[in-house]
């Protein structure tokens, strides 16, 4: 983030999500500080329970409890106060000169995931949210709303045999069956492509180790056997995400916007991200969202 703010003079950076059992909470003020120091204003740190960083450890998501109370803390340690961590007070104890002075104002948001998520984003006053999908129900309040989307803007003629579709597309296809595999295993075979997927992992990794082979390549980038499942998937991939032309694209943001999503979190993949980039913000113009 730093050396995306340094590069930038307006961009925006953020954190989607920080997970609090892989970071210290006086680690998170102290790298807090220092993006405010050369950029601020323009930091925004969103913060979750851990899938897929946890789960790539071998580890359950953490309870909302931890979450809640990690927030919490640090929000503690940027206004400048005493907080306990582990049993003992604790304190930003950066001079001047050395940090940006406290308070500091940060914007730390929650990324919930079903009502004990949303529940906690209440609880910690938290600035804002962040959304892996459309909410059930229209969002209440002032917040912002921020939304995770994927795919890619459909070229004429293109469809889910070409390979840049499948390389820009697929990434986000296949996390669906990282998701399903680690809530019920057993029905990642119900899902197009999955029992190609599933038989490609159990090829790769012993049983003691499969939570390995399920997120290799997460989100970023496709296995051989992720492409091997998506060609047997057929079709479908051109029906997860925002993918399609560049019309469905701005009525999908009208509909987010209908919930009370305020802004989009855009996250190519494939080879050429600039040009997906670029693509996408060109189908996005003129909607009623920030992207």
């Amino acid at each position: 983030m730093a050396r995306a703010a340094d590069a930038t003079s307006e961009l925006g950076v953020a954190t989607g999500v920080a997970v609090p059992s892989l970071r210290h909470p006086m680690v998170t003020a102290a790298a807090i500080a220092t993006i405010e120091e050369a950029a601020p204003g323009r930091l925004t740190c969103a913060f979750g329970t851990g899938f897929t960083a946890r789960r790539a450890l071998g580890q359950k998501p953490l309870p909302w409890a931890r979450v809640a109370s990690y927030v919490r803390t640090l929000r503690g340690l940027l206004n400048g106060e005493v907080v306990e961590i582990e049993g003992a007070p604790c304190q930003m104890l950066h001079l001047a000169g050395w940090a940006p002075g406290r308070p500091l104002r940060t914007p730390l948001w929650v990324a919930p995931s079903g009502p004990k998520g949303m529940a906690v984003a209440d609880e910690v006053s938290a600035d804002g949210l962040l959304l892996s999908q459309p909410p059930e129900q229209p969002l209440q309040g002032s917040r912002p709303a921020a939304m995770i989307v994927s795919g890619t803007v459909l070229r004429p003629g293109e469809d889910h045999h070409d390979a840049r579709v499948v390389e820009a597309a697929g990434p986000w296809y296949a996390a669906m069956w990282h998701a399903v595999y680690e809530a019920a295993p057993d029905f990642v075979t119900e899902l197009p492509g999955g029992d190609v997927w599933l038989d490609g992992l159990h090829a790769v990794r012993p049983e003691g180790q499969l939570h390995l082979g399920v997120h290799e390549g997460h989100v970023c980038s496709l296995t051989d056997r992720d492409r091997r499942a998506i060609q047997e998937a057929g079709a479908g991939i051109l029906e997860f995400g925002w993918t399609g032309s560049a019309a469905k694209i701005r009525s999908a943001a009208a509909n987010s916007a209908a919930l009370g999503v305020t802004e989009i979190v855009y996250t190519p993949a494939g080879p050429d991200i600039v040009g997906e980039i670029n693509a996408f913000a060109k189908a996005f113009r003129g909607s009623d969202l920030r992207g």
